[in-house]
């Protein structure tokens, strides 16, 4: 592959103070997101996702080589296909795959090997991991999938809360049959099963508490204030 060309890097030095209000607003939005089970069937536009998930592919990679592949399922027949595989690897999980303390820790969620939300969602989308990559019919290695993979996972998150959608990560592991039934190439893993839309009418999620900045964050060294 050949070396990229340099150009100049187009950065805006704000203010302190427009620094400050920005990362103050983008932290109070997030704050609002959640994981929801519960979907309306309206159907969100193309335009949307595509938008969302160019955000997603803007993401860092290891070396620039982006190894990831999305895949939005509006198919009823294969959401449904989707489904009853997903149901089938979970009814496992739940009948013995999980150990106790496992299931204990999900039990206060109410969730179950039970999964229409695969169905009802207007959108599936799947991402796939690139274990490796082609060069025309040469292997060319990948380096940092899961760290590459999982960043751009994260700005999809944010791309779907900022555009008003909601969204649920899940992994119904091992999830080998979303690359049969999508008909994936062999160099690709799935990595997350997402249902994608809006929340349905009267939708609840758990009054839950993020752990506050103290418990997540520590600071080496002088802080600049």
């Amino acid at each position: 592959m050949a070396p990229p060309d340099f150009i100049p890097f187009p950065f805006e030095r704000l203010p302190g103070e427009e620094m400050a209000r920005r990362a103050a607003d983008f932290a109070e939005e997030l704050s609002r997101r959640r994981s929801v089970r519960a979907f309306a069937d309206a159907p969100v536009p193309a335009a949307v996702l595509d938008d969302c998930l160019r955000a997603a592919g803007c993401a860092p990679s290891g070396a620039h080589q982006q190894p990831w592949s999305f895949v939005v399922v509006t198919d009823p027949a294969t959401k449904r296909a989707i489904r009853e595989a997903a149901e089938e690897e979970e009814r496992l999980n739940y009948g013995g795959r999980m150990n106790e303390e496992w299931l204990s820790a999900l039990e206060p969620f109410g969730t179950d090997a039970d999964k229409p939300f695969l169905e009802i969602a207007p959108a599936l989308v799947v991402l796939f991991r690139q274990a490796h990559g082609y060069d025309g019919e040469e292997k060319v290695q990948h380096y940092y999938t899961h760290e590459s993979v999982g960043i751009a996972l994260g700005f999809f998150l944010v791309a779907l809360h900022r555009a008003g959608l909601c969204a649920l990560t899940h992994t119904p592991s091992p999830m080998k049959f979303l690359e049969e039934i999508l008909e994936r190439p062999t160099n690709e893993r799935a990595y997350m099963l997402l249902p994608v839309g809006y929340p349905a009418e009267g939708c609840e999620v758990p009054d839950l508490e993020r752990k506050p900045l103290d418990a997540i964050r520590t600071w080496w060294g002088p802080r600049p204030d």
